[in-house]
């Protein structure tokens, strides 16, 4: 017995529930039924606003529709239904819960028309509809489109989401496209006055586009607020442009340590002037577009990893290359400066034209990983994951080739070989061996650098030539061999190029980059952090 009345009460329950669900249904059907009946935009207008007022998800779809052009009366019963054409027939499906309706002759159904107008409407009745979203996400974006396209229309629902909202940022981005929306209706002077403190409060690019259209069409103490607020967000968006600036400073910064510091291993231990060191770079490009050609065709769930495996491929592949070049040309022509300056510039052309015949003479593809795909803002910087992980990974070579040469056997012969070749040999060190590791180094570094490179750059054969002019400033502004010289080298140069630009041009900047070196270098002929020992002094 308590069983049975246990039951009736859930029977009861569950229709309770129910009934509210299906009544709605029903008066969302009666409202998507006025399509049929009213004439004219205006009358197809005046439905979507109900239909969004009403602020039920299920509309969602119609709504949607409609503005595909999708949406038909059928004449027989003038039943409206969501088609999708398929030749001379039209495919129905329910407006509301998108299951199939059966088909129809297209002289059988009459199309909703719509007009740029409308699809206006219809977009901002989609945006308040998402205000209830369940993933903040849904309403932040919800948000935005309504403050980039405000409608008087707006404020009512927008006051109902700021009163149900529970997240302090969104409920913030609320009040923000409410403010937009209330410049642009015709709320009285102190609502207009207070919607342009919050906006002006906002600060970004979008705030000063929304208050220059408002300045420009308001009038009194309205347009003295606006012109202020704009003046209050131009101060601030100069000193943001100037983060940003100095922020592409750094990124590019962190692109030229990677591509000098091995040249500043080879420069100053060796004495060779490598002219083929912006090949290694563009062989570790290379190798970084065959293994994820390897990935997509065999292993595609491994492409996030793809960098990870060509790293140390890529750093074998440039070292061996260059191990090569030291053995069977450099080492002949130690001593002569000019001719390793000629001789390397032909090995270039000639890795050049070997990955021209190989690859093709147009650029190829290389993705990024997800992990380095997208940006976020930090206040008004834009920062974008992949420039962010080069500039830690930059960072992170130099920390281990630091290590390296303070801390190893190895890195002791190398500056040992650097301050005094003569003295080091005398005391038992290979000099020729030291040479030929020391190039295969920097050789390898250059590689694992076109890993990076190949993630912001064209991976094509003239991939090294655009920084190696660059690399040898670094490294001669910096000083020769010297790692901490090439670190505050490379960001320097990065930030001033930047910085520069904006005023004088991407061209005129360097320029100005170069002259400032040259007349640097009359003073410093060793650059900013001079090598010692006596054969270095001499």
């Amino acid at each position: 017995m308590i069983l049975l009345r246990t039951l009736g009460l859930m029977l009861v329950f569950l229709m309770a529930s129910l009934l509210p669900s299906n009544a709605a249904e029903a008066d969302l059907r009666a409202v998507i039924a006025k399509f049929a009946t009213g004439s004219g935009f205006s009358a197809t207008e005046a439905v979507v606003r109900e239909l969004a007022a009403t602020g039920d998800p299920l509309v969602e779809r119609p709504l949607a529709a409609l503005a595909e052009g999708n949406l038909y009366i059928r004449k027989a019963d003038s039943a409206v239904f969501v088609g999708n054409e398929a030749g001379d027939s039209v495919s129905l499906l329910d407006p509301l819960s998108g299951e199939s309706a059966g088909e129809a002759a297209k002289a059988d159904i009459t199309k909703i028309k719509v007009n740029n107008t409308l699809r206006r409407v219809i977009r901002d009745a989609l945006g308040t509809l998402t205000l209830r979203a369940k993933d903040p996400a849904v309403r932040i974006a919800a948000a935005d489109t309504m403050f980039k396209t405000p409608d008087a229309a707006n404020i009512e629902p927008l006051d109902a989401a700021i009163a149900a909202e529970t997240d302090a940022k969104v409920k913030a981005l609320f009040e923000q496209a409410r403010a937009a929306s209330v410049l642009v209706s015709d709320k009285p002077e102190a609502d207009k006055l207070a919607a342009i403190a919050l906006i002006g409060a906002r600060g970004d690019r979008d705030a000063l586009s929304l208050l220059t259209s408002v300045e420009a069409n308001a009038q009194g103490a309205v347009k003295d607020a606006a012109s202020a607020a704009i003046a209050s967000i131009n101060s601030s968006l100069a000193l943001w442009d100037a983060g940003q600036n100095i922020w592409y400073g750094i990124s590019l910064g962190s692109v030229l340590l990677l591509a000098a510091i091995g040249l500043a291993i080879t420069f100053g231990v060796m004495g060779v002037i490598n002219m083929a060191h912006g090949e290694m770079v563009m062989l570790g490009a290379y190798t970084t577009f065959v293994v994820q050609q390897v990935i997509r065709t065999s292993f595609p769930g491994l492409f996030d990893w793809s960098l990870v495996i060509a790293l140390p491929l890529a750093f074998l592949v440039a070292a061996s290359i260059g191990l090569i070049i030291e053995r069977g040309v450099i080492r002949f022509l130690y001593g002569r400066p000019l001719e390793t300056l000629l001789a390397t510039w032909g090995v270039s052309l000639v890795l050049q034209q070997a990955v021209r015949s190989i690859f093709g003479p147009t650029n190829q593809e290389v993705g990024n990983p997800s992990w380095m795909s997208g940006s976020f803002d930090v206040g008004q910087l834009a920062i974008t994951w992949n420039r962010l992980w080069i500039l830690v990974f930059a960072l992170t070579v130099f920390g281990v080739l630091l290590y390296v040469m303070k801390r190893t056997p190895w890195g002791l012969q190398m500056r040992a070989v650097t301050a005094n070749r003569r003295m080091a040999a005398s005391m038992g060190i290979r000099t020729p061996w030291v040479d030929a590791l020391t190039f295969a180094l920097g050789s390898g570094i250059a590689g694992i650098a076109g890993v990076a490179l190949s993630q912001i750059d064209n991976v094509s054969p003239n991939l090294g030539r655009g920084y190696i002019i660059d690399s040898f400033m670094v490294v001669v502004f910096g000083g020769v061999g010297n790692l901490w010289g090439t670190l505050v080298g490379a960001f320097s140069l990065g930030i001033v190029n930047k910085v520069l630009e904006p005023y004088a041009g991407a061209v005129l900047g360097k320029i100005v980059v170069l002259v400032l070196i040259i007349l640097f270098i009359q003073k410093r002929p060793r650059g900013l952090f001079a090598l010692k020992g006596r054969a270095v002094e001499a």
